[in-house]
């Protein structure tokens, strides 16, 4: 029989449901609960996916509930988590690891201090797209890598979130929302950044909600919402960076190597799956077969079965809190960059999670 770890929830908005939707996948995981502030919320998804509802209270007293994973808004993701940790529990939580690198490295003190696990999303390059990847490009279908891009640019939020007003406040922006998929990815498939130079900017201090059920409301914006910039990697490899919640259309694609022997074009690291194709020197872009597990569905709990099964074999985690800091420093940077007009060179540093096993965990 398959050993389980007891798995609650605390949050139980919009993302919830993906998260519990995808821990059908993986037998390690046994849903025991799900809390809300909003206890008309998680009795909702209770009824949907048919996991008790409780306090957080209750949860954190809970004996069989090993990991908490925690889906709170940015800015209470440290309280909450330092909450499970002071529980005994390990804690898994939504991106950003924090809002800031000061707040965050709260977290992980008190991780290592408690001897309990910290991990953080996104787990998206485990999924079979991004490992595939990961796995030519360690074979040196490109050679060295040289340089690439790293693209996400979008309207804004407020298009189609039911509530959209948090992307747009401290702990927001397009940096702090989708830039962990994209620095997440560079960092597993390049390793660490060495140091960073950005310019920010905010052309509207307000935004007018679009979608239900909220439209026709204003919301304020506290944050940059155009980001550009350059990641210098420790490798030497030079990426191009811009993370908008301002454009309004555009044809660039999410990610691309590009090395001493060849390109890459690398799946929207926002997703699990998707086109891989390469192209050698002088020669035509050729599609590549996904390889790894994970690559055909969304799997957004990946990274709690990842973490669950490495408790249980007493290994390293790959969505773990330290890279999750270093690549909350890295976007940190941008900002720091803008305002000095200078170069920051990144303190943190990690190694390069261990590849996934081509069948899964």
């Amino acid at each position: 029989m398959t050993k389980q770890l007891g798995i609650g929830i605390i949050g139980c908005g919009t993302i919830s449901a993906a998260y519990l939707k995808a821990a059908g996948n993986f037998p390690v995981l046994a849903l025991r609960g799900l809390a809300d502030v909003n206890s008309a919320a998680a009795e909702a998804r209770s009824a949907e996916f048919d996991v008790p509802a409780m306090t957080v209270e209750a949860m954190l007293a809970d004996p069989s509930i090993d990991i908490v994973i925690n889906l709170t808004i940015p800015l209470v993701h440290v309280d909450v988590g330092l909450r499970v940790l002071a529980a005994g529990k390990h804690v898994y939580s939504e991106k950003p690891l924090g809002v800031t690198t000061e707040e965050a490295k709260r977290l992980l003190d008190a991780a290592e201090n408690a001897g309990r696990r910290l991990g953080c999303a996104p787990d998206t390059f485990l999924g079979g797209g991004q490992q595939t990847c990961r796995a030519l490009l360690d074979e040196g279908a490109i050679g060295r890598p040289v340089g690439g891009t790293a693209f996400f640019l979008c309207p804004g939020h407020e298009r189609w979130h039911p509530a959209p007003a948090f992307y747009y406040q401290s702990g927001g922006g397009p940096m702090l929302d989708m830039g962990p998929y994209y620095i997440t990815s560079l960092v597993n498939l390049l390793g660490p950044v060495a140091r960073v130079a950005g310019v920010t900017t905010m052309m509207r201090d307000s935004r007018v909600i679009t979608s239900e059920p909220l439209a026709g409301q204003s919301i304020a914006v506290e944050v940059p919402t155009h980001v550009a910039g350059t990641l210098h990697f420790v490798s030497g490899a030079v990426i191009s960076i811009a993370m908008s919640f301002d454009v309004p259309k555009h044809k660039h694609l999410p990610l691309e190597l590009y090395g001493t022997e060849g390109s890459m074009i690398i799946p929207d690291p926002n997703h699990f799956g998707g086109e891989i194709e390469l192209a050698s020197t002088g020669g035509d872009w050729t599609a590549v077969e996904t390889r790894h597990a994970y690559g055909d569905g969304n799997y957004r709990i990946l990274g709690v079965a990842d973490m669950a099964q490495a408790i249980l074999e007493d290994r390293p985690h790959r969505a773990s809190g330290a890279m999750a800091y270093h690549v909350l420093e890295v976007m940190e940077a941008f900002e720091r960059s803008s305002a000095s007009g200078q170069f920051v060179t990144i303190a943190s540093t990690v190694e390069r999670p261990a590849p996934m096993p081509t069948h899964g965990i």
